[in-house]
């Protein structure tokens, strides 16, 4: 009974708001950013939320799933660009199928990186899992919480990190993907969210490269030509040999 709480309280605390039945992000698991657990039997209830306030206590209002989510991510949790390999897939219904997070392709020992700068909310394991969960600053409250998965943690619970900071690396194993990968949730009190849309366009969507002046090296003049020689046609190219 005593080993039942603690679990349920370690869930809570990194961010699995759904009743603990499967493995994150699946079709019908609860994770930390994964998939909220299968729906209760007929005739039965839902299991109690581990946060729900006591009785009398006044009760918060629901976080709006239609808020607008602040693109305040810096950097991506793994890699530049790195792959997607599974998208957002909101569920139609609480306890309905689908992928509550995205799965970012990724080496086993890659650094995993804070995409914004928040408070580290739990940095542990979780059924197996290694599991680093991040309030994010100046996000709203509730705060969101992004969630990584599975990843051994390099930070500890009420650490405060900044954006791009390393808060661990990419575990070999415990991850739902056929490849190595690094399951990204979000979330806003009990609401899961699209965790891409944290990301500005600019990094979600990088355009063309763009060649920049260098320092202290002057454009060439109107009509003015940059190649060698003299006398008529100076400055035109050579002719391929």
């Amino acid at each position: 009974m005593v080993s039942a709480l603690v679990s349920v309280s370690v869930l809570a605390s990194a961010g699995w708001t759904a009743w603990a039945g499967g493995g994150a992000g699946d079709d019908s698991g609860g994770g930390a950013g994964g998939g909220g657990g299968p729906a209760p039997p007929p005739g039965s209830a839902a299991p109690a939320d581990p946060g729900a306030p006591a009785p009398g206590a006044p009760v918060p209002g629901p976080a709006d799933p239609g808020a607008p989510v602040p693109a305040v991510g810096r950097a991506w949790p793994v890699g530049v660009r790195p792959p997607v390999l599974r998208g957002w897939e909101p569920p139609a219904t609480v306890y309905g199928p689908g992928h509550r997070g995205v799965d970012l392709g990724a080496s086993a020992g890659a650094p995993v990186r804070a995409v914004a700068a928040g408070r580290v909310l739990f940095a542990g394991r979780v059924a197996g899992r290694g599991v680093v969960s991040v309030a994010l600053t100046n996000t709203g409250d509730p705060p969101l919480r992004t969630t990584y998965e599975p990843v051994r943690a390099s930070v500890a619970e009420g650490e405060e990190v900044t954006a791009g900071e390393v808060v661990g690396t990419v575990e070999a194993t415990g991850s739902h993907c056929t490849a190595t990968c690094v399951h990204w949730g979000l979330l806003r009190g009990d609401t899961y969210l699209n965790p891409l849309s944290l990301l500005p366009p600019w990094l979600l969507h990088p355009g063309p490269s763009r060649l920049l002046p260098v320092l202290g090296v002057p454009p060439p003049r109107a009509g003015t030509s940059t190649g060698a020689g003299t006398g008529a046609g100076a400055g035109a190219m050579p002719p391929p040999r």
